[in-house]
């Protein structure tokens, strides 16, 4: 049931009940003495009760001015450390920082940067959520969100942070030289991931551009890309890697680079955040200490 008195009344009462004087309560709230004094004459109006005995030298509470006091002051000191606590959300970097990221890329690229934020930071705490899903990070509360590629979110901004590519491979020993064109890729045997499906590729010669879609001699279908890159090592066929996991195994001979001059676009790592002007302070430093590694 909606109250019949302003709140605002109330926590005028609480004060004057507290410091015993209308003149220090006044002061308190940093409002009129006639103002203080008309607001309690409305609330006691409004609740149909009285709440202070008033005479020249002195203010008491009456035996329900006790009572109203009791309860209600409890609420208000309550609400001032709520208000105290978000203050400090604003102004000193301490609490929880809950963050979503892609298994992979956010392992590779962002993992490092993770711990040595925290480690700078010894007051907050990060919340990780690795997953190649797309969350819903409205619904969970997240308060910074990395994503490869589809990145809008309506009311959250969008910083670039890094540019990738995925690569064809497959074991050093696979024959391959017959493979001239992507859509010769057909007549051999794939290992795929999701949610990588399509192969987008594109010629960086000519800019011809072409999807591959795996459909025949699939040996092998995962969610889980090191997966992938460990039974394209073994030889179950070719591959779609990204660049960071690929060229490594490239230089150290253990995967091989086929159709080179054929890759798929830039695929880019986004964070996303909320506007930053109402931001917690721990979450505005965490977004500068990224964006200074990716600068």
């Amino acid at each position: 049931m909606k109250p019949n008195y302003s709140l605002d009344d109330l926590r005028c009462f609480c004060a004057v009940a507290k410091l015993g004087s209308f003149k220090e309560a006044a002061k308190s709230l940093e409002m009129p003495l006639s103002t203080l004094s008309r607001r309690i004459r409305q609330l006691e109006q409004d609740l149909q009760l009285r709440l202070l005995n008033r005479d020249a030298h002195r203010v008491s509470l009456t035996h329900t001015g006790e009572q109203y006091f009791e309860r209600s002051n409890a609420l208000f000191d309550e609400l001032n450390d709520i208000d105290q606590d978000l203050h400090k959300e604003k102004h000193q970097p301490k609490g929880k920082i809950r963050i979503t990221a892609p298994i992979y890329s956010g392992k590779h690229f962002l993992r490092s940067i993770f711990y040595d934020f925290l480690l700078e930071h010894p007051e907050i705490q990060l919340d990780l959520r690795f997953s190649n899903s797309l969350i819903d990070i409205e619904a969970e509360g997240i308060d910074v969100a990395f994503r490869m590629g589809h990145p809008a979110v309506d009311e959250w901004i969008v910083r670039p942070l890094k540019y990738t590519h995925n690569l064809l491979c497959c074991h050093p020993d696979y024959p391959n030289d017959s493979i001239t064109h992507p859509q010769q890729l057909s007549d051999h045997s794939t290992i795929i991931s999701f949610p990588m499906i399509p192969w987008h590729l594109v010629n960086q010669t000519s800019g011809e551009a072409f999807d591959y879609h795996p459909t025949q001699s699939v040996r092998l279908e995962v969610d889980e890309i090191e997966t992938v890159m460990n039974a394209t090592q073994i030889g179950l066929g070719i591959s779609y890697l990204p660049d960071y996991l690929a060229m490594p195994m490239i230089e150290l001979g253990k995967v091989k680079h086929i159709l080179p001059e054929w890759r798929s676009k830039d695929l880019t790592l986004y964070m996303l955040y909320r506007d930053r002007d109402n931001m917690p302070l721990r979450v505005r430093l965490f977004i500068e200490y990224v964006l200074q590694h990716f600068d």
